[in-house]
């Protein structure tokens, strides 16, 4: 499932190519018929990301609602646009540009207080200027998680508590701040939490400039280190995501992974005592 990096990055992109023009909206799958015909001939206002949720603003006829889930997949490419096949869920064009949607886990056009309702269960997003500013998202995730007797692992992928943080983040902002993924939330202080906060907040931004996931720092890049760059198919160059098994980049030690939350965690057991 896409991180939150990805939907700012992909609510820029469609800003980018359809924003301020109006868009032809078609569904060649048909389950989106209905509100395609609506949309087209609109013009994109606005978009907007709100931790795994897309928002594509059409003014008073409202906006598109776009979860990825695990099979959700955009494609975007130059115009002329070649026939959809179809899978495609909604297709948006403009004289330049187009984009397919296919298999969301939801796509459908909402009203503005169906959009608010959706802010309103979500927690603070690290990367939503209001969140992001003075701390306060971090503030807010604070006052729940300093309550709770569940693991910070799972805290941190609860995206009532915090929207958009998924598996690849929260194994490497513990590993970063050697947090033990197991201890709860009532045992971690106040300072453990400010910097997994605003590491969070570092990370992501990174996240969605170069659209992909690096959380390494300087002294353990490939190139420092004389190391094989990692080959996978997320990408980017991580401590512990994916490398059960492997020694450390850090401790040399053995990268462990078990199931916690629904989804596989990884951790250092020796850097990450804390």
């Amino acid at each position: 499932m896409p991180e939150g990096h990805t939907i700012h990055r992909l609510a820029a992109d469609h800003f980018e190519r359809f924003g301020g023009r109006p868009v032809r909206a078609t569904s060649p799958q048909g389950k989106f018929s209905d509100s395609a015909a609506l949309l087209d001939g609109q013009v994109m206002e606005s978009t907007e990301a709100h931790g795994k949720h897309l928002f594509l603003g059409f003014g008073p006829l409202g906006w598109v609602h776009i979860h990825l889930g695990l099979f959700g997949k955009v494609n975007f490419g130059a115009a002329p646009p070649p026939p959809p096949t179809d899978t495609v869920r909604l297709r948006l064009a403009c004289p330049t540009a187009y984009v397919d949607l296919r298999g969301p886990t939801a796509c459908e056009l909402i009203a503005d207080g169906e959009k608010q309702a959706i802010h309103d269960r979500l927690g603070p997003d690290p990367l939503r200027a209001d969140d992001a500013a003075c701390n306060s998202g971090g503030e807010r995730a604070w006052d729940r998680v300093s309550r709770s007797r569940t693991t910070v692992a799972a805290l941190l992928m609860d995206q009532k508590i915090i929207a958009g943080v998924g598996n690849v983040y929260r194994a490497e902002v513990l590993f970063r701040h050697g947090i033990d993924p197991y201890r709860t939330g009532i045992d971690l202080r106040r300072a453990e939490w400010t910097a997994i906060w605003t590491d969070l907040v570092e990370l992501m931004r990174e996240g969605v400039r170069n659209n992909r996931i690096d959380t390494v720092r300087p002294e353990h890049t490939p190139e420092a280190m004389g190391r094989p760059p990692r080959v996978d198919d997320h990408g980017g160059e991580v401590y512990v995501y994916r490398r059960a098994q492997l020694p450390c980049h850090v401790c040399g030690g053995e990268i462990r992974t078990a199931a916690l939350a629904a989804r596989n965690l990884f951790w250092c057991p020796s850097c990450q005592q804390g």
